[in-house]
């Protein structure tokens, strides 16, 4: 697809990998970005639309549709990744508002976006997924589970919207080095660079885009032989 003179929505663009998308996709041609996050940002870029949105809350994406009726590429990055287990967390509230967060948050802008990128042509819709979403990492359950529920809508909305010419891109990404994964004692990526294999794939109408040399080495791994990565987790 062609980048140059298109209207992007970011959702979570106040931050980490969002902000470096944002910049990608202005160095590349966007005429407009709306950046959508819980508190609006300020700038003097006239290019750049601050927005109000909660990707949770009905209101706020029910005023997006409103204002951003222009949009032919949507990413949905607004996303939130507690360090938390399955069987010891207090509650089920880090659960579930993880996955009201990265899959009903997600669910919810495609289901109010796509009308609108099918009135300006198609577009594209992209989904900041995780190498998470492939398989459970410990003290990374709800997060995982959230990444596969999202991965699987990836999927079927692909099929659903196809026949409106709306292309729709899953984006794996292994550890970012942004707030998340502060906590973090591994190799991390930069956004910057993601953004980079982001708006690459993109420009080359990939469906797929494995964004770090990690998420290629995971994919891998999991396409030979699953059981065995599940035993070098046990073992750590």
């Amino acid at each position: 697809m062609d980048i140059n003179d298109s209207v992007v929505l970011v959702t979570g663009g106040a931050r980490g990998l969002g902000k470096s998308l944002i910049q990608a996709f202005l160095d590349a041609g966007a005429k407009k970005i709306y950046v959508g996050s819980r508190t609006p940002i300020e700038t003097v870029d006239p290019r750049l639309q601050p927005i109000q949105l909660d990707i949770t809350n009905a209101h706020d994406i029910a005023a997006a549709v409103d204002q951003c009726q222009d949009v032919t590429i949507l990413v949905n990055n607004a996303g939130v990744g507690p360090v938390t287990t399955f069987l010891t967390a207090p509650s089920l509230k880090e659960a579930r508002d993880t996955m009201e967060t990265n899959y009903f948050g997600t669910l919810a802008m495609a289901r109010a976006f796509a009308p609108i990128l099918k009135r300006n042509g198609g577009g594209t819709l992209v989904n900041i997924l995780s190498v998470l979403s492939w398989f459970a990492a410990p003290h990374l359950g709800p997060y995982s589970a959230s990444k596969a529920a999202e991965l699987a809508l990836t999927e079927a909305i692909r099929i659903e919207l196809r026949s409106q010419g709306t292309q729709v891109v899953a984006v794996h990404i292994g550890y970012m080095d942004t707030d998340m994964a502060a906590s973090v004692d591994d190799v991390k990526v930069s956004p910057r660079d993601v953004a980079a294999s982001i708006l690459d794939g993109l420009q080359n109408d990939q469906e797929e885009v494995l964004a770090d040399q990690p998420s290629h080495n995971i994919k891998a791994v999991l396409a030979g032989n699953r059981q065995a990565f599940y035993q070098s987790l046990q073992r750590n």
